[in-house]
């Protein structure tokens, strides 16, 4: 396994202070807050799980140990910059001096941005690219209801700008949530669309960060056991949602994917999947299922060894084969898991627009995902990509 790295990069580890695992953890979360120094914290949510009564369980929790809340449940999926800035307000309005994102990747994100706000102030752009922020941010609880994008451990946030309708990508180590909470039992009633998508984001982060040119040895170890556990687990969670081994399996294996990409960082099926979210309002983890093959396969000829890797992390016996045929292997068998779940198998059918191509080609480009994709593109060969997945 060669390690492939950015030439003259410094390799850094980034990872919540504290991380909380187990069926029932979330009851931890009051003494977490206090210890924190919390009095008031602004519980960001969605319209979902606030109608579900989730977020006043989690005020319940903090209220048993005398911190006090403030519901903001403004985090629509694919968050945007006004969901953010409405939040600030909501933070100054009632007195906060805490944040607990609860939900999955757009409720955290939501959270990480109102929190690098409400300590820089300015606007949300303002952090777009690498480690933009001068000061801490606001302190974070995040607590996860789902097991797929690992928003609620990395640096990364993904905020919508309204106005141009591209996903910013905000990578800074001081948007890692101080503790990180993922408890299956809060995962448990998600719909088995929401598990496969989540699931697909999950491997799909995993492989990303495998094939990165940042991969290092730690970053390895985390993405190969989260590739494994997905492969043994997924189909399970899908197929029975109350099965807690299953949804504890998973929580783990996207929590593993995001030390893995959180560090490794990602590549092209991201930095395109952001795009289709910010001009269709898509679903992040569909996005990247229908992407990961085809991007795996422009890919392949940069690093053959890598995907041969993967194949056997997915299952597939390989000791027959020469590398490139385990490496065709492993997108064959990402296709395979993908299918037995039933995610959609092109873009055409979301809605997806070949006019479109041309500028979100463009967006990709821009969009630090692709910084360490194994394989630089060209705007055509992107275009290419786009047309291939529809």
């Amino acid at each position: 396994m060669a390690y492939k790295q950015i030439a003259d990069q410094t390799n850094g580890f980034y990872i919540p202070c504290v991380s909380l695992f187990g069926p029932g953890c979330s009851k931890e979360i009051g003494i977490k807050a206090k210890n924190l120094g919390a009095k008031k914290a602004l519980i960001v949510t969605d319209q979902g799980l606030f109608k579900a009564g989730v977020a006043d369980l989690i005020a319940g929790y903090l209220a048993q140990e005398d911190v006090q809340s403030h519901i903001y449940p403004g985090a629509e999926p694919n968050p945007t910059d006004l969901n953010v800035h409405n939040g600030v307000k909501e933070y100054q309005d009632n007195g906060c001096d805490f944040i607990v994102s609860l939900g999955g990747g757009s409720a955290h994100d939501c959270g990480k941005g109102i929190g690098l706000v409400t300590a820089g102030g300015g606007h949300i752009s303002d952090y777009e690219g690498i480690d933009k922020s001068t000061k801490p941010m606001t302190p974070l609880i995040a607590v996860n209801t789902t097991a797929g994008t690992a928003s609620e451990m990395t640096r990364f946030c993904i905020i919508t700008n309204t106005e141009t309708h591209v996903k910013m990508a905000i990578v800074d180590w001081r948007c890692t949530p101080l503790i990180a909470i993922d408890d299956p039992r809060l995962m448990v009633a998600k719909p088995a669309g929401l598990t496969a998508a989540t699931g697909m984001d999950a491997l799909t982060h995993a492989v990303e960060a495998y094939v990165s040119t940042a991969a290092n040895p730690i970053t390895d170890a985390c993405a190969e056991k989260a590739i494994r556990m997905i492969q043994q687990w997924l189909r399970q969670a899908v197929a029975n949602g109350e099965n807690i081994e299953a949804r504890e399996a998973m929580s783990y294996a996207q929590y593993l994917a995001g030390m893995a990409f959180n560090n490794a960082s990602l590549g092209y099926v991201h930095a395109m999947a952001h795009q289709l979210g910010g001009f269709y309002n898509l679903p992040h983890g569909i996005c990247n299922a229908i992407l990961l093959p085809h991007v795996c396969e422009f890919n392949l000829i940069a690093c053959p060894e890598r995907y041969a890797d993967i194949a056997e992390f997915m299952g597939v016996d390989t000791s027959k084969l020469t590398t490139t045929q385990a490496a065709q292997a492993a997108i064959a068998a990402i296709r395979e898991l993908s299918e037995s779940i039933s995610i959609p198998t092109g873009l055409n059918i979301l809605g997806v627009k070949t006019e479109d191509f041309d500028i979100m080609a463009t967006n990709a480009q821009k969009d630090a995902c692709m910084l360490t994709n194994p394989r630089k593109a060209n705007h055509a060969q992107v275009v290419e990509i786009f047309a291939k997945a529809m």
